[in-house]
């Protein structure tokens, strides 16, 4: 019988005999080496063999699967490594099978050794690079596995460990070999996407539990080496370094859905630590695809919990910090515009109280602090945007803001679920601090291409209004867009300043272009500066600004011309003081005061006229001495000792035009500008500002004819204007304002009532008219061209001009070349 035997295995194939040589009769003492290397020699001088002993091994490791001897197991999976390692050629497809079969056998075992032993060996695998491509090759099942494995649950928390960063290393591998792969199916499929990344994050969120919980720093080093969290960053950062443009969205998207499903935006520390990862880890090119997968995704949850959107919006936030300068993508207004649309969906819904505009029972309740948070996130957001772009851009944005503000008088009446002065004023507010976000630390060079009129004429309006928020909002983005050199932080105090060479101002020269934009809009400035003043619901901090505003224009945009403006400004604001006829608080007089002989002790020492710098310093001596409320410091301090009446100021304490007047001129300043008390030009934004005085919307102002004209003794004498003529104009224009006003809220309301027909018949009848006086305008302009072949009769008898294609036209030979 032993002869038998003998003769049978000697007339078995070799590389089966080569295969058993290798397992030890006893499995303790594995791998016999000198066989194992007689069967790789055997492997590569007979490549064609390499589908049969791959096959044969996996027979024997099957079986000893079912046997339960993991001893053979472990031995046939060291051999098939060995052989991987050592056999590239074109056969190698083939073993790769008979491999790829081992391992899903081993990791369909449920025991924990068995499943690391496969993995091990697959990673193994993934790292060779293979010469020829497998057509019909595939990880489906590795996939799914590998996820799994993440997920573990086992309850010896060292083994739960080890299997989830065994799976976390197989989708490393099943990345690693796949992801450059065309042959191969796509990773990047949702199917497979959607079990990777949750998997992933999964375990990043499970190891900051972990990490959170350690007891003590020395505990803690040693987890780490044991966690899955490193390891798990590590792969999702080489998974999405190798996204091509075309799968940002497929990689991006189950982060969105994992961090919906666990309630994981509330949290925002998670959701920012992913997003970061994503940022610093995919190219920077494709940094504006997340963002606008981001914005995409705060527009699909406009209705959850505040909280919620805070979370995505403070992502944002972090993303657009991250995200290099420009890479917002060719959408930038389209960014813009979907978080100004989340601002006012959250004014609607912090004053409605609901999402859908009722008060149903069952509509969910919202929280006002919540809503106000998530504001204060967008606004902040926005600004963070706008940091990243470049002038031009920034300057696109903030007039695409300012046409989203509602204006009196100017922009319809907002069209939100809430409709009202109380909505209108708050869209006003979060729109103007999202404009002072964005305009802080904006820097131009030529301000009348930054600033042009569309911009800054509905922006100084607001500083008409009553509402001093909006005023002192208007102020912050005015100061932030003329300050060049950071020079608004040096006029945040106002004091009376003996040198102020101590405050290190940053004056350049006023270059043309500044002298042409003081030109253009120079007295609108004055004007709302003045008339900022002149508000009784002024404050300090309005005061405050107001001076920071004189005193940068000072620095940055002035000439001889603005300088001789500013001084009268400075002294129109104090005869502002002094007025009766103006119903100012004591407070505001003494700010009034105290702001002129702050700028005026400024901007004599910036022109440097000796003097004129004695002459404000002795005013400002003589109110030290005997009117010290008329001075900063004792006004803009927490509690001022004010009189509680002003009454006689005058004599020294003021200072004096004429004065003023008379040494500057001698400087070569111009002497008749400065003689002219200013007078602030009144425009129709008083009327849209909705203001009741009559004195405040009509101005009289008396035109000095040019001494040089030649029709000067021909012209008629002027009408003689006494109180009745100036109470007809009044009344007229009162009149006409209220017949204007009565005819604009008959249109609207005609457009908000009228049925749709109506309105689209009338709109119709318009556009008829309009089109049948273009046809006229056209045939009388517009002739056919001449027909050498004359004309020829129309159905009614009447001869009618044929056009003739030119080609077909007979031409003389004269004009012809």
């Amino acid at each position: 019988m032993t002869g038998v035997c003998g003769c049978c295995g000697a007339l078995r194939p070799r590389y089966k005999r080569l295969v058993d040589n290798i397992f030890p009769e006893d499995p303790e003492d594995g791998l016999v080496k000198a066989n194992m290397e007689k069967l790789t020699f055997y492997a590569l001088s007979a490549p064609e063999k390499l589908d049969r002993i791959g096959a044969y091994l996996s027979e024997r490791l099957s079986r000893d699967v079912a046997r339960h001897r993991y001893g053979y197991v472990c031995i046939a999976m060291e051999a098939l490594d060995q052989l991987l390692m050592a056999c590239h050629c074109q056969s190698i497809n083939l073993f790769v099978e008979s491999f790829l079969k081992m391992v899903r056998k081993l990791l369909e075992s449920d025991k924990p050794s068995l499943q690391i032993l496969g993995t091990n060996s697959f990673v193994k695998f993934a790292n060779i690079e293979e010469d020829t491509p497998s057509y019909h090759r595939s990880y489906d099942f590795f996939v799914s596995r590998f996820s799994e494995m993440c997920h573990s649950s086992f309850e010896d928390p060292d083994i739960r460990t080890k299997i989830r960063m065994a799976g976390i290393k197989g989708l490393q591998g099943v990345v690693r070999k796949t992801v450059n792969d065309e042959l191969q199916a796509n990773i990047w499929d949702p199917q497979h996407m959607d079990k990777i990344v949750p998997s992933l994050l999964f375990n990043l969120q499970s190891g900051q539990r972990t990490e959170s919980r350690s007891p003590s720093p020395l505990q803690a080093s040693e987890k780490e080496k044991e966690s899955p969290v490193e390891l798990t960053e590590r792969c999702f950062r080489e998974l999405l370094g190798r996204a091509a443009y075309g799968n940002i969205k497929n990689a991006v998207t189950p982060v969105l859905m994992h961090l919906d499903n666990h309630s994981l935006w509330e949290g925002k520390t998670f959701a920012v630590r992913c997003f970061k990862i994503i940022m610093y880890s995919i190219q920077s090119q494709h940094s504006h695809l997340v963002i606008q997968q981001l914005l995409g995704h705060l527009d699909a949850n406009s209705k959850n919990s505040a909280t919620v959107r805070a979370g995505i919006v403070e992502v944002l936030l972090e993303a657009a910090a991250i995200a290099a300068s420009g890479s917002v993508g060719p959408t930038v207004l389209e960014v813009f515009n979907t978080l100004l649309r989340q601002l006012r969906l959250s004014v609607d819904y912090e004053l409605t109280g609901s999402y859908d505009g009722s008060t149903n029972i069952g509509t969910k309740i919202i929280k006002a602090h919540e809503e106000r948070q998530l504001q204060e996130a967008v606004i902040r957001t926005i600004g963070s945007f706008a940091n990243t772009l470049p002038t031009y851009q920034r300057s696109e944005v903030m007039l695409f803001i300012m046409g989203k503000i509602p204006v009196p008088g100017i922009h319809p009446a907002l069209t939100s679920i809430g409709s009202g002065p109380e909505v209108t004023r708050m869209i006003q507010v979060m729109l103007l601090k999202s404009l002072v976000q964005v305009t802080a630390g904006f820097q131009t060079t030529n301000m009348l291409t930054a600033l042009p009129s569309s911009f800054l004429e509905p922006l100084l309006s607001f500083s008409l209004t009553e509402d001093p928020e909006l005023r002192l909002l208007v102020l912050q983005i005015l100061l932030s867009l003329i300050d060049r050199h950071d020079n608004t932080e040096k006029f945040s105090d106002i004091s009376i300043i003996s040198d102020i060479s101590v405050l290190k101002l940053k004056v350049d020269k006023c270059s043309r272009q500044d002298n042409l934009f003081m030109k253009k809009h120079g007295q609108q400035l004055y004007r709302h500066i003045y008339l900022g003043c002149k508000e009784p619901s002024s404050g300090g901090q309005h005061y405050e600004s107001l001076f920071a505003l004189l005193g940068l224009l000072s620095v940055e945009l002035a000439n001889e011309e603005v300088v001789v403006d500013l001084i009268r400004l400075a002294l129109a604001l104090q005869d502002l003081a002094l007025s009766t006829d103006e119903a100012l608080p004591v407070y505001n007089r003494c700010a009034v005061h105290a702001i002129a002989a702050a700028y005026l002790n400024l901007i004599c020492q910036l022109t440097t006229v000796p003097a004129f710098c004695q002459h404000i310093h002795e005013v400002i001596e003589v109110r030290q001495k005997e009117r010290s409320y008329l001075l900063p410091e004792d006004v803009f301090i927490d509690n001022p000792k004010l009189p509680s009446s002003l009454e006689k100021v005058e004599g020294d304490v003021l200072f004096l035009q004429s004065k003023i007047t008379e040494v500057l001129g001698g400087s070569g300043y111009n002497t008749d500008r400065l003689a002219t008390p200013y007078v602030p030009q009144y425009t129709d934004e008083d009327r849209l500002s909705k203001r009741k005085s009559i004195g405040e919307t009509i101005s009289l102002q008396v035109e000095v004819e040019s001494r040089n004209s030649p029709e000067k003794e021909e012209r008629t004498p002027a009408e003689e204007i006494t109180f009745e003529t100036l109470k007809n104009a009044i009344v007229d224009s009162v009149g006409m304002e209220e017949q204007e006003r009565e005819r604009r809220r008959q249109v609207v309301e005609k457009f908000q009532k009228a049925p749709f027909e109506e309105i689209a018949a009338h709109c119709g009848a318009r556009a008829t008219l309009l089109q049948s006086k273009l046809n006229q305008i056209f045939e009388i302009t517009i002739r056919p061209p001449p027909s050498p072949s004359g004309t020829i009769s129309s159905g009614y008898g009447q001869s009618q001009s044929r056009s003739v294609p030119l080609y077909e036209m007979k031409f003389p030979d004269l004009c012809v070349y």
